[in-house]
């Protein structure tokens, strides 16, 4: 592979800088898929776990945007963020359903919304799916750790099949970084993918702790994408730093990365991802594909610009 042309712009250092450089690469916004808004009684317990974070993870975790809804969305709007999700995850039965119609709402009266759903293995999720695909849901969040169950439950053979149908993309929590759980690894959605090869995954973090298997599955599977969800970061360097190799491999894979970066729940300022992107050194158009093509492709944002 020819290897990409140094970019001569600089990357962004704080927020304030981050329009002017994706305004310089010459695409109209930012297309992150990997955004959380919650209900907010879930939201504050999300939070409360990240300030024992030193416990849980072995080093603080201090939320960067600890704001209430509005400033967050000014906030994102700020940056460029063109389309705005609010990926939500259950963590037992039963919740799904509520977290759905708290989804439909968000998208209805939040101008920019990407209507969002999720789903967890328990009988009903196949009709629970197809309802929130016909109510306009595009985007499907699930958390293998969080959740704690195999994406490769029967139960949930009819939402997969009925997400083949639509080709919706669901971000895929599967990696066992920074955190393994029982589920968690390439294996199970592997699996998947072998009986529903054109299923829409994206892999959240990159597949982080597991990041050369999950770059195989996108490089088998036609619709198979990764998220750049903290990698590359000062933070998670150093726990899951990438490799050079890997980092020739995600030039390989320019057209199936996706910009995404866990707003509002990071540790750093958000212009921190596009700053450890942009210093992987793969290029202006590799950025281009992953801040907004890539993104707005799957978001259905093409119409947008650019």
């Amino acid at each position: 592979m020819v290897p990409p042309s140094p970019s001569l712009l600089t990357a962004p250092r704080s927020d304030a800088e981050v329009p002017a450089y994706w305004q310089a690469l010459g695409v109209p916004g930012l297309a992150d898929i990997h955004v959380h808004f919650l209900p907010e009684p879930m939201l504050a317990k999300v939070w409360a776990y990240f300030d024992h974070a030193e416990r849980n993870y072995g080093q603080p975790w201090p939320i960067h945007y600890r704001d209430d809804e509005a400033t967050r969305l000014a906030t994102l709007r700020a940056l460029g963020v063109r389309a705005i999700p609010a990926l939500v995850y259950p963590h037992k039965p039963g919740m799904a359903a509520w977290l759905n119609d708290w989804c439909t709402d968000f998208a209805a009266r939040v101008d920019g919304a990407v209507h969002c759903a999720t789903l967890f293995p328990e009988p009903g999720v196949g009709d629970q799916v197809e309802g929130s695909l016909e109510l306009g849901a595009r985007l499907f969040k699930m958390h293998v750790q969080v959740g704690g169950y195999s994406p490769d439950d029967p139960l949930l053979e009819p939402a997969w099949k009925a997400l083949e149908r639509t080709g919706a993309p669901v971000v895929l929590h599967a990696g066992s970084a920074p955190l393994e759980g029982e589920h968690t690894g390439p294996g199970a959605v592997a699996a998947v993918l072998d009986r529903h090869p054109e299923l829409t995954f994206v892999i959240a973090h990159l597949g982080m702790g597991e990041y050369e298997a999950f770059a195989d599955l996108a490089e088998t599977f036609p619709r198979v994408h990764l998220d750049t969800t903290m990698a590359g970061t000062d933070f998670s360097n150093r726990f899951a730093p990438l490799t050079p190799a890997y980092v020739e491999r995600l030039a390989s894979l320019g057209d199936r990365v996706v910009l995404g970066t866990d707003f509002p729940n990071i540790p750093y300022p958000y212009a921190h991802q596009i700053e450890a992107l942009h210093r992987l050194g793969l290029g202006d158009e590799w950025m281009r594909k992953v801040l907004w093509h890539n993104g707005a492709r799957l978001l259905g944002l093409e119409d947008a610009g650019a």
